[in-house]
């Protein structure tokens, strides 16, 4: 190994101790079932804003947006604009209200004017299908970073990354809970900022600052002109990729207020004051991050080339910013490039960590408290026995979530979490809006909406170019799609199912609560109501 791999292997394993540090001493402080689950409800406002913004700029923003930019130009950054707008909506009808009508997970809410097995059951099953979605693409973003490191191309080694990435993500949820997860996200987004910060100023100095002279350079070294800096390079095509569009951008902006994983920091903030302010600073931080992206992708397409803008294009575009971070820094085979680039994909890799960490924590507290606890054990069960069984899950979870990762490497991660934003707007976001805003809404509406926008995005998806009948890609020669190429059930044309099965979630929610009555649930709204609105009596578990 030469000096520079060793100089980007130290950096890179440095920040992987300092998160596992973190979560040793984290493992410390955490006593009880209200630690683990929800962080003691001792964050800030500010401190869960950055907590926030490290779980929201996962692999996908930082790899898989800047790299969309670079293939794409205009249309890669309309990703950047789907996802800040999308905090507008949890904002305005997610934050507080859930936060003071919830205790540790989504089906907390829902269930606390419904029957608890039917609505628990489905809040679960439909957290831990978004969780699963969204690990896929931050490993497929591991793997192509530890590759890149290593200097290797062996698919062994990546498969081997994704199984390291799964071991550590168990780690962190086994041994330090909401807490390890919480801190490791805030040292996470200051180290992700900063990193990306630096790489947007040596960009911009190579400019004279001058973003015209940036965007023209991109524009001329991709060789595609004038059209790299116009809508319709990657969408408006035809009418199918138009209608592809409209539905990424339905999935990207309602998705947010139904990911699992971001409405369970909700719950780590004494109040609802701080929930309101944690998604201020987590609009500020997230917006000017995006920015950032802005600058990182174009950069990518106006500096690099011959082989390593063949290895974007063969990355999908995942591997432009840690590309970029060592052209800036000399070039490759030099000692300025070597630590740029291990700084850049250290800090990745840590968003990766810190990220599935919060996914897993999610999934598994949602199988153990809503399932376990509250269904099989009808809220008898100890703490003990419950974060016993998170453990558990986490183990089963983060196990699925590593075998299925290994097929979908050669997707976009900002496209796979694009789908996962589709699923959590089609199964979760209906229920949780028709709960706090509909009075006549009731279990059996609850249920069909969860259910019925899970099984009909999941179902399209399945039907869709992203499972077969894509073809070979003329770059790579690998196939597009998951399933082989001598397969092709593709009769649905949508990659993002957003545009379909987002109103389906709606409707069968709203044919399941009309078709049949439950006065008891009505009778309950007022207090739901009165409790969401003012927090008064959110501290007490929601159990019958």
């Amino acid at each position: 190994m030469d000096q520079d791999q060793l100089i980007t292997t130290g950096l890179f394993l440095s920040i992987v101790a300092l998160t596992v540090g973190i979560t040793f001493w984290a493992s410390r402080q955490t006593s009880g079932s209200d630690d683990f689950y929800a962080g003691g409800r001792s964050f800030s406002g500010f401190q869960n804003g950055l907590a926030i913004g490290g779980d929201y700029m996962s692999a996908a923003s930082f790899l898989g947006i800047s790299g969309a930019i670079a293939l794409y130009g205009y249309d890669g950054f309309l990703y950047s604009i789907g996802f800040l707008v999308a905090w507008l909506v949890a904002l305005l009808l997610v934050a507080e209200m859930l936060r003071n009508s919830g205790r540790y997970t989504m089906a907390d809410q829902l269930a606390y004017r419904m029957k608890q097995k039917p609505v628990r059951m489905a809040a679960a099953t439909s957290t831990v299908a978004v969780s699963i979605f969204y690990l896929l693409a931050q490993m497929v973003g591991a793997g192509s970073l530890v590759a890149l490191l290593l200097d290797v191309e062996s698919q062994a080694i990546k498969n081997l990354t994704i199984f390291g990435v799964g071991l550590l993500m168990i780690f962190y949820v086994a041994v330090g809970g909401m807490k390890g997860t919480t801190w490791v996200q805030i040292v996470k987004a200051v180290l992700l900022m900063a990193g990306s910060a630096l790489i947007v100023v040596l960009v911009l100095v190579k400019f004279n600052f001058n973003l015209s002279e940036l965007l023209g350079a991109a524009s001329s070294n991709t060789g595609k002109g004038q059209a790299f800096l116009e809508p319709g390079l990657r969408y408006g095509v035809d009418l199918t990729s138009k209608m592809d569009f409209v539905s990424l951008g339905l999935a990207l902006v309602l998705g947010t207020a139904g990911l699992p994983h971001i409405l369970i920091r909700f719950y780590t903030v004494p109040t609802s004051r701080d929930a309101r302010k944690s998604v201020l600073w987590a609009i500020g931080l997230i917006g000017v991050f995006y920015l950032f992206t802005l600058v990182l992708g174009f950069g990518a397409a106006a500096l690099l080339k011959g082989d390593e803008a063949e290895q974007v294009a063969i990355s999908k575009g995942n591997l432009a910013s840690p590309l970029l971070a060592e052209s800036v820094g000399g070039g490759a085979g030099s000692t300025g490039g070597a630590i740029l680039l291990a700084l850049i994909a250290a800090v990745a890799f840590a968003t990766i960590l810190a990220v599935v960490a919060g996914l897993t924590l999610t999934s598994s507290a949602s199988v153990a408290h809503d399932i376990y606890n509250n269904v099989i054990k009808k809220g008898t069960a100890t703490e003990a026995q419950e974060i016993r069984v998170t453990r558990i899950a986490a183990i089963t979870i983060g196990t699925i979530a590593t075998l299925l990762a290994i097929p979908a490497q050669n997707l976009n991660i900002a496209f796979l979490v694009a789908l996962a934003f589709a699923v959590a707007a089609s199964a979760n976001l209906p229920a949780i809006v028709y709960n706090m805003f509909w009075r006549r809404f009731n279990t059996r509406g609850a249920t069909w909406s969860i259910y019925g926008g899970l099984i009909s995005s999941l179902g399209l998806v399945f039907f869709s170019p992203v499972m077969s009948g894509k073809g070979l890609d003329p770059v790579t020669g690998k196939n597009l799609s998951l399933l082989p190429t001598s397969i092709d059930i593709s009769w649905f044309p949508l990659e993002n199912p957003g545009l379909v099965s987002i109103p389906l979630g709606f409707l069968f929610g709203f044919l399941g609560t009309i078709s049949r009555r439950e006065p008891e649930s009505e009778e309950k709204f007022t207090e739901l109501e009165v409790r969401a609105l003012t927090g008064a009596g959110s501290e007490k578990a929601i159990v019958h």
